[in-house]
This record gives structure tokens, sequence and C-alpha cells, in this order.
């Protein structure tokens, strides 16, 4: 008969899988991971987003024009 030796207990790993009981974050907002006081160039920041949500909305919408078109020419074989 062979010794079979259990493994090694990490920290965690004897706790219930529900387990409520973790400590909270030392961060209570998304915005304190963006917005710092150091950040100097939060309008280069915003026009950038406001740039790139503007290409997507552009894409959205050409993509939805086109794609109804291009689903019936496939499907009549043109």
């Amino acid at each position: 008969m062979t010794v079979v030796e259990s493994p090694t207990v990490h920290d965690g790993a004897n706790q219930a899988a529900n387990d409520n009981n973790t400590p909270a974050p030392d961060i209570s907002s998304a915005l304190d991971l963006i917005l710092s006081a150091e950040d100097d160039n939060i309008e280069d920041r915003v026009r950038r987003t406001e740039r790139l949500g503007i290409v997507v909305v552009v894409i959205m919408a050409i993509g939805l024009a086109f794609a109804p078109a291009l689903f019936v020419a496939l499907t009549l074989g043109i």
C-alpha cells in the first residue's frame, strides 16, 4: 500500500465558492481609474473618445444600410 500525500492548501482553497467576505477594493469608482490629479490632457482624451464614437456610429450606419442589400443580392444570386 502506498502513501498518498495531500496537496498543499493555498490561501483561498478552503473557502466556499460563494464566500461574500472578500475585502472591498480600494477604488470605489471607474472614474478614479481614468481621472487623476496629474492628468493635464483630459481635453485631448475626450476629443479622441468623441471622434472614435462618431466613427463607430458611421460604420454601424453603413453596415445597417448595406447588410440587407448584400443579403438580398446573395439570396437572389446576383
